[in-house]
């Protein structure tokens, strides 16, 4: 018959991988049928009354619970015995003699450290992520189960100080070539990675790597930074930090479905950063292939080979012509109003722009986009197609019939919160035989007018057509370029324009992050799981590890008291 028999450490505390290799040395001794070495938290000790080594003893969740199962007593006594054995044993390949026991000490062990890697369970991590940014350190936050108000708080904080905190539940990141928690060998290049998503940001860094390229900086960001409640504040600062990069010339972004505002938010920074910004929000409908410099990618692998094409054609782009001058950002928030006599092109603009601005209202059905309350009336961003059913009952469609066009535009007008109003004007036969003579003379009125209302408004104009049609697009685009519009004959190089324009740089976040690493090698220290402390050594980063036990002992009175010690 079966023995089991348990061994209760108080307060000694050990990493979940020196766990996991003392339950697996455990279980390969003669006679011993299973093992389990945990942390003796209550779901700890329930995983191992479900493997059949229940145990009733006293424990506390920051005492280590030893139990083994083995054939007769014995066995199981001689399985206990090598317990010290095995975790003498298993001490870090490191040469590293001195240990110490706090992150301010290990900080004045290695001055030039500018990163802490925090591996510790998710009950103590936030505190030590608030220590390290004491000490002026950016943070990788492999822990999970870190609350989501200590996140936003320790993210908080970070930005005032001008520090980077990837996670918390951040698997992976490659900083100046040096991988942080779970990472692969790939080498350094041109490409930086900003992700939401652990083996996303692995499958990319190693897509690049097998098509030829390579990563300058991979930043995770934790699972949650894209969430409303938390707000996209690491991403924003990491591409805000690769945008002033010199060794980066393309940005991958790489998430989970992120909260909608969030999206906006970093999409209407990235086409600010001046760098081409491929982005693969999982999940995400983005209506176009290219909006300006961001280029939406359709998987993984497509980012990867989006971002390479994109730093090979990087120097033939810069030289080309522009026929626009790019649109600057205003200072003070407006609207878009687009008046639309296309249905699919409405459509298309829907799609892309609830990507950028928000809210959005149409009276089309389109994913991303409000509900219009009232057609006749517009509220926030808003576009409309003057086609549907609403608008052309006893009346001639839009494409014939400049008139409802014309009100709409002299009411939008003479809104002060409009600052774009966009018209799609399509040619052909059976079309209006020359729009621009209607529509061109009251752009010309509203923009000379010199009103407070009008002296900030955009009238943007894309142009469907080609020179041999009958209204003649030439002569039909210089009489709209003569009233003061901005005319375009490709809809994504339109949308690019309204997006760019409607950004206030008053909500731009301000990013005050210097160089990762300040040219020189990589200089960490490391608390919590010891053999990411190894991984560095190996990779040539310079790293002290830290050797963290719970402060008093778990008891969450006695921490909290240290803390407001700490405080004053």
């Amino acid at each position: 018959m079966s023995k089991t028999v348990c061994e209760v450490r108080p307060g000694a505390y050990y990493d979940s991988v020196v766990l996991m290799q003392l339950q697996r040395q455990l279980a390969d001794l003669p006679g011993v049928k299973d093992a389990g070495a945990v942390m003796a938290t209550p779901a700890n000790r329930e995983l191992l009354a479900s493997s059949g080594l229940e145990v009733d003893v006293e424990a506390g969740p920051d005492d280590l619970l030893i139990a083994v199962k083995a054939d007769d007593e014995p066995s199981a006594g001689a399985a206990l015995a090598a317990i010290d054995e095995i975790l003498a044993s298993r001490r870090s390949r490191s040469a590293q003699t001195f240990r110490p026991r706090s992150l301010e000490t290990a900080a004045r062990a290695l001055p030039d450290a500018t990163w802490v890697m925090i591996s510790v369970p998710g009950r103590y991590a936030a505190e030590v992520a608030r220590q390290a940014l004491a000490l002026d350190k950016h943070v990788f936050l492999y822990s999970d189960n870190v609350s989501l108000e200590d996140e936003i708080e320790l993210k908080r904080e970070a930005q005032q100080r001008g520090l980077l905190i990837m996670g918390p539940d951040c698997g992976t990141a490659i900083i100046s070539g040096v991988g942080l928690g779970f990472a692969n060998n790939v080498r350094q290049g041109r490409v930086g990675i900003i992700a939401a998503s652990g083996t996303g940001l692995q499958t990319i860094a190693v897509r690049l790597h097998e098509l030829g390229g390579g990563v300058s900086q991979a930043i995770g960001t934790g699972g949650r930074d894209l969430d409303a409640q938390v707000g996209g504040p690491t991403s924003l600062q990491a591409l805000g930090l690769l945008a002033a990069d010199p060794e980066t010339e393309c940005i991958i972004l790489v998430s989970k479905p992120p909260s909608p505002q969030v999206a906006a938010t970093l999409l209407q920074a990235g086409l600010q950063c001046g760098k081409p910004v491929v982005v693969d929000f999982i999940g995400f409908t983005a209506g176009a292939r290219q909006i300006g410099n961001l280029h939406f990618a359709g998987s993984l692998a497509d980012a990867a080979e989006l971002a390479l094409a994109a730093t090979v054609s990087l120097t033939e782009t810069r030289a080309e012509a522009r026929t626009h001058d790019p649109a600057s950002p205003l200072s003070q928030p407006g609207y878009l109003r687009g008046l639309f006599s296309g249905g699919t092109l409405a459509y298309e603009a829907c799609l892309t722009l609830s990507n950028f601005l928000t809210p959005l209202y149409s009276n089309l059905k389109v994913a991303g986009a409000e509900v219009l309350e009232d057609v006749h009336s517009s509220q926030s961003h808003t576009i409309v197609d003057l086609g549907e059913d609403e608008f052309t009952q006893g009346r001639l469609h839009p494409m014939l019939d400049n008139d409802l066009r014309l009100r709409r535009l002299k009411q939008e007008a003479a809104d002060p919160e409009a600052r774009v109003i966009m018209l799609d004007v399509v040619l052909g036969h059976g079309a209006h035989p020359d729009p621009a003579s209607e529509l061109a003379p009251e752009i010309a009125r509203i923009l000379t007018s010199n009103s407070r209302v009008t002296s900030q408004l955009k009238i943007v104009v894309v142009m469907v057509g080609t020179e041999e049609d009958p209204q003649n697009l030439r002569e039909q685009v210089a009489q709209f370029e003569e009233a003061g519009a901005e005319v375009f004959e490709a809809l994504p190089e339109a949308l690019t324009y309204v997006a760019s324009h409607l950004v206030s740089t008053e909500s731009a976040p301000e990013i005050q992050l210097e160089p990762l690493t300040a040219g020189q090698p990589l200089a960490a220290i490391n608390v919590g799981v010891e053999m990411f402390h190894d991984s560095l050594e190996s990779q040539g980063a310079r790293v002290v590890h830290v050797d963290w036990r719970p402060p008093a002992a778990g008891d969450e009175r006695m921490m909290a008291l240290l803390t407001q010690l700490k405080s004053k």
